[in-house]
Parts: C-alpha cells; structure tokens; sequence
C-alpha cells in the first residue's frame, strides 16, 4: 500500500497552530487579495483564501476589478495596499487579463508585503540563502514532505516543470544545504531529452507541468515519492460537474506503484493556501516587531 500525503490534515494542524498565535497578540494579521476578471479557478481559488483567513483569524479583504480595468488603475491601488498600516500582506490573483503586465504588477507589491514570494526581491533573497517570503506552493511541498518524514538528504529530486512559482524556486530549497535540502535536483522541462529516461531515475518525482496525467508508469521508479503539483479541468461525463480534477501524474503511477504520494485535490493545494497563511503571519510579526 502506498502511504497517502494528505495536504488537508497538515493544513488543518498548521491553522490550529496559527489560530492560537492569533489569541496571543492584541494586532490581527491583514491580508488583502486582487481578483482581476472572471476566471472560474481564480474565484475558487479566492475563496478559499478567504475561508481560510477566518478560520485564523486574520483580517482580510477581496478586490474584485473587472475584466477591462486599466493597468495604471491596478498600479494605483496596490501603491494604496502598500501604504496601508494594516495589511501585512497583498497577493495579486494570477492569470493577469492579457493587457495587463503580470511583472509589472506583481513587482509593484511592496517586497515586505510579497507575500506570495515572487518580487524579484524577494526571489533573491531565497537564491542567497536568506530567504524573506518563499513562494507558497514550493514552501508547501518541502512542509509536506518534512511532515511525513521523508528526507530529502542525498536523494535524487526531479521536477517537471521550471516555473518561477513552482520549480526553479523548489529547486533551490531542496539543493540547499538545510535540513530539508541536500537533494541532487534535475530540473526537466519541455526540451528535457528523454524526459522518461531522466525522471524514472529519481527517488522524488515532482510534477508541475500543467498537463493533465502526462507523467506515466514509465516516468516514475517503483516506490518512489510523487508530489503531484498539477490541478487540472477535465471533461467527464459522469460527473454532475461535467468534469473532474485531475493532477500532472496519471492513476497508474501511484496507489500500489509510489511508495508515497499527494492526491489531486486534497495534496498540495491546502498546503499552497497554508503557506500563504504562514507567510502572512510571518509579515505581521516582522513588521510589527512580534515574538511568539
């Protein structure tokens, strides 16, 4: 049997945890979100935020601007968000309408409110082995895994995918020299050479591709540790829906294959959420001068 890694019950302990450093101070957390247009996933995604700040506590607020709003406006408003006393943190929903400059955007945001990690800033800072903010997907995996106990340490690391908000930042916290780095990491992408040749190889696969199921039985070693990244739409007639959720690894790589593995949903997307939550936190406490 393969060991299954929920992302749902260390969320859970991690909300607890921040709940109670909540009581403990007489200031409140504030994080405030950006929600441009009306992207199905995005809106869900913002919910769940926001569900997940009241269960801590945290005072926060949604901004939601349509479709056609001007660049130049959604600059205006984040210099306001950065100006404001009382958010700690500000996260700009992604995708961006096309109009709109993401990087722009996104390295507006004060680097001590960026707590999505992703200002250039702070991106360097992680690259220096000082890390502020580490963007929450990637500082969700490595929390994961650390919860299970599986070590990293001298263990071959492939990720699919080289994202700047998912694989080149989890590249470097798992090559670093921390008690869960040290790993030999390959990074593959969509020029990798025989991508099955050079995954297959790896004691933790890592998927973040985008792209339904992609990663079979060929790509990953019999009992090894797949962390599956990928949250994809696809059609089922079956479902009430119309569709199901699916992650970047197809069924045949996992249960009864993996040693361990993350289910899709319910694996890494409540520990994104979590470290958004943390890292929040942790910018209140440093803006405000705060040990807990």
């Amino acid at each position: 049997m393969s060991t299954l890694l929920s992302g749902k019950d260390v969320r859970n302990l991690l909300i607890s945890e921040l709940s109670c450093n909540v009581e403990k101070i007489s200031s409140q957390p504030g994080l405030a979100v950006i929600l441009v247009g009306e992207d199905p996933a995005s809106q869900v995604y913002v919910r769940n935020k926001s569900k997940a700040c009241e269960k801590v506590g945290y005072s926060h607020q949604t901004i939601k601007l349509g479709e056609s709003t001007s660049q130049s406006d959604l600059l205006d408003l984040i210099n306001d968000l950065n100006m404001d006393p009382k958010i700690d943190g500000i996260l700009i929903q992604i995708p961006l309408p096309a109009h709109i400059c993401e990087a722009t955007i996104q390295n507006a945001v004060d680097p001590a409110k960026d707590v999505d990690g992703f200002h250039p800033e702070n991106l360097g800072m992680l690259l220096a082995g000082n890390p502020r903010y580490i963007p929450c997907t990637p500082k969700g995996v490595v929390h994961l895994l650390n919860h299970y106990n599986i070590s990293t340490s001298g263990k071959n690391v492939a990720i699919v995918g080289r994202s700047v908000i998912v694989g080149r930042p989890l590249s470097m916290l798992l090559s670093m020299k921390t008690e869960m780095g040290n790993a030999t990491v390959t990074l593959c992408h969509s020029r990798t050479t025989d991508l099955a040749e050079v995954v297959s190889q790896a004691d933790i696969v890592v998927a973040a591709i985008g792209i339904p199921e992609f990663l079979t039985r060929e790509h990953i070693a019999k009992d090894a540790v797949v962390i599956d990244v990928g949250i994809n739409r696809v059609k089922d007639s079956a479902k009430k829906s119309g569709f199901r959720l699916t992650g970047d690894v197809h069924p045949n790589a996992l249960d009864g294959w993996a040693s361990a593995y993350t289910p899709v949903p319910g694996g890494v997307g409540p520990m994104t959420i979590a470290m958004l939550l943390q890292n929040t936190w942790d910018s209140h406490c440093l803006r405000n001068d705060i040990d807990v």
